[in-house]
């Protein structure tokens, strides 16, 4: 049987024909980044759907951080903004990290409701695709939308996992992800830097998250999976 490997963008819901599969959420930026910063710095990830999922959540843990943004605002109430940056210069990792974001946490959660959820960022792009390799028969790549758009360094960063695992011997679920591998798979680090999502960071004065993105290629070496609520590291 095939190994299969398909790239799409994440709306409102997951789609039915991918029960089963292997979903991988990514969402540059910046919400997996941030998930897997935070984890990297030692301290423990929750992503949560929604300020609803996060109340309760918060009062289950000992003295939890809140980070994350809703429509890029930092909610009321909260630590920090869903940012890179802010939680690789806290230290204080002993407290777990409650993140929420408009769409990226919220694909998490979904994706996890539905069995093997994976979390990437051009932090790890390769390393998971290599993780990915060993094990996985069907892997659904799937980006979180803003504003129903596939943004630019997401689509970067699905090609660039797509297309490890197409040399490794998958083949592409529909001609849509050849031509998203095609166009994006062998691009440079910042080919996505005129898109929407990085003309908003430097508009609202956050080009640091930006800067730390572009800095932060492929360093890590471990796949991230998201188990019982929480990110951790697979396949050391």
């Amino acid at each position: 049987m095939s190994r299969v490997v398909g790239v799409d963008c994440f709306h409102t819901h997951l789609d039915d024909e991918t029960y089963g599969w292997t979903i991988v959420a990514v969402d540059v930026i910046r919400a997996s980044t941030t998930a897997i910063t935070a984890v990297e710095t030692g301290q423990r990830c929750f992503p949560v759907p929604s300020i609803e999922a996060a109340v309760p959540l918060a009062g289950r843990l000992v003295n939890p951080v809140l980070a994350g943004e809703l429509g890029g605002l930092k909610p009321y109430g909260f630590d920090l903004q869903n940012s890179p940056t802010e939680v690789a210069q806290r230290d204080d990792i002993s407290r777990p990290l409650i993140l929420l974001a408009t769409s990226g946490t919220r694909l998490m959660c979904e994706a996890a409701m539905r069995g093997t959820a994976h979390v990437a960022c051009l932090r790890n792009a390769r390393a998971a695709a290599e993780y990915l390799a060993e094990g996985h028969e069907a892997v659904m790549l799937l980006a979180a939308a803003s504003r129903g758009e596939f943004r630019e360094e997401d689509q970067l960063c699905c090609a660039r996992i797509a297309r490890v695992l197409l040399e490794c011997g998958f083949e592409a679920r529909d001609p849509e992800t050849e031509e998203i591998v095609a166009r994006w798979g062998e691009a440079s680090d910042d080919a996505f830097v005129g898109g929407h999502s990085s003309e908003y960071l430097r508009r609202t004065g956050q080009e640091h998250d930006l800067e730390f993105v572009i800095s932060h290629v492929d360093d890590l070496e471990t796949g991230y999976e998201l188990r019982d609520g929480e990110v951790v590291r697979v396949g050391a």
